[in-house]
């Protein structure tokens, strides 16, 4: 990229305090920088700058929302996580948190306003525009300077940004390469990264695109659909993976793996893009799922447990820190039980009992009315012919493996259905490959002929 650009009379930023910070990622000396802006900025150095040349590096813009709270309006904390990951795993490199930047330099609150703009229907950039504000107020100066007292010389990028680039050029850093960073979208946040990439010139990650798996070449947003919540229930998404010949899971109950990993990306990614999952207690009693996005760079989703006798385990991967976790449960589940899951952190919250477990209904009304606006239910084969039966479910996305496993585990119960004419159809078919396996995805067809949606 071009030559260095002329510092004027900028005062550079002052290094005032250093130590050692351990991450989940690795150990980085974390460096503060006080600057005449009145904001102090955080470097966080992995291994020995040396020569300063070709240094991995993230310029990492504040976003409190994102990085703190973990907001999905965003994609800012995923990017935080996966840049600390990838300088640590290289050894040699530096993180530059740099603060003054939030909502692109319009500030806390402004942010919070252009969010209002947003529900009522603007993209990110609008949003500013609509209250007066600059659609990106950021400087790079001080990243620059404080590069330079790091001994920095040229950086391998870790951006989607080109303007990121040309500020550290424009700034005196050159700027050897520009490395995007991959993001499974969120429903809550895909607008706003397909904006980036329309009207800020964002990359898009190298070998896919924003709903692709390089893996793959699924587009996990045309899977999921367009997840649109009802008043009394999420938007309902229902996916297993199964045998050519139909079974979830051998006569044993054994199920790993009948889907080969590029598939299982693909479901992380699915796990990604939605609220929340939920699977069956007698799924975590065999499987022991965690249910996270392990496999994508992606936000994991509240992992929800129908368990009407609370018998989840103590040492449930469900039970880690990972992600939240909702266990639902009867009303005359044990109190012992319901006090010790609860001490470790879970929520535990009643739901009626039904035919065969918990009442489908409630449940939906339930996380609906704690903000879960789509739901991806991952089975087993209960709760697959539950909610089916229920007739709430929006999309079905089935997987078929290669396999043939003869006697086994259905993925669908009876249903009550004695005619084919009166069987569950599905329309607006998309199929794509994902290794070994083929992925199918489906609306539900209400009876009128109208998807159920």
């Amino acid at each position: 990229m071009g030559a260095a650009a002329s510092q004027g009379d900028r005062r550079p930023p002052r290094e005032v305090a250093s130590a050692p910070i351990p991450t989940p990622y690795g150990e980085f000396q974390a460096r503060a920088f006080d600057s005449p802006s009145g904001h102090v900025h955080l470097a966080l150095v992995a291994g020995v700058i040396g020569d300063g040349g070709s240094v991995l590096t993230r310029l990492h813009s504040e976003c409190l929302t994102g990085d703190a709270l973990g907001s999905l309006r965003c994609d800012c904390g995923v990017q935080l996580r996966s840049a600390l990951r990838t300088v640590a795993a290289e050894g040699r490199g530096v993180v530059l948190y740099l603060n003054g930047h939030e909502g692109r330099g319009i500030g806390l609150i402004d942010k919070l306003r252009a969010y209002v703009e947003q529900d009522a229907g603007a993209d990110t950039v609008d949003a500013n525009l609509r209250l007066g504000l600059h659609a990106d107020l950021r400087d790079y100066g001080d990243a620059a300077a404080v590069l330079r007292a790091l001994g920095v010389r040229s950086v391998r990028l870790l951006s989607n940004n080109p303007a990121k680039a040309d500020g550290l050029e424009h700034n005196g850093i050159a700027v050897e390469s520009l490395r995007a960073l991959s993001t499974a979208a969120h429903r809550r946040n895909r607008a706003y990264l397909e904006t980036k990439q329309a009207r800020f010139g964002h990359l898009r990650p190298a070998g896919a695109g924003l709903d692709e798996l390089p893996e793959a070449s699924v587009d996990v947003g045309a899977l999921l659909g367009p997840l649109r919540p009802r008043a009394d229930r999420p938007a309902v998404v229902l996916k297993y993976a199964q045998t050519m010949d139909g079974r979830i899971a051998t006569h044993t109950g054994d199920a790993k793996w009948i889907s080969g990993e590029p598939e299982r990306r693909v479901a992380h990614a699915m796990r990604a893009g939605c609220d929340a999952v939920l699977v069956g207690a007698r799924t975590l009693l065999q499987d022991d799922p965690q249910l996270t996005v392990r496999m994508v760079p992606g936000a994991s989703p509240l992992r929800v447990v129908l368990d009407s006798t609370l018998r989840t385990p103590l040492t449930a991967k469900v039970l880690s820190e990972d992600a939240a976790t909702l266990l639902l449960c009867r009303p005359d589940a044990d109190p012992a039980r319901r006090r010790a899951l609860a001490a470790t952190g879970v929520m535990v919250r009643d739901v009626g009992g039904g035919p065969g477990g918990l009442r489908i209904p409630e449940v939906l009304g339930l996380l609906r009315s704690l903000g879960i606006t789509s739901l991806l239910v991952e089975g087993g084969g209960r709760v697959i012919t539950s909610i089916l039966r229920a007739g709430a479910v929006d999309r079905v996305v089935v997987s078929v493996s290669p396999t043939i496993i003869g006697a086994g585990v259905d993925a669908v119960g009876p249903l009550g259905i004695s005619r084919v004419s009166e069987g569950i159809r599905l329309v607006n078919r998309s199929v794509y490959l994902a290794g070994d396996d083929v992925l199918m995805g489906f609306d539900v067809e209400r009876a009128s002929g109208v998807p159920n949606r």
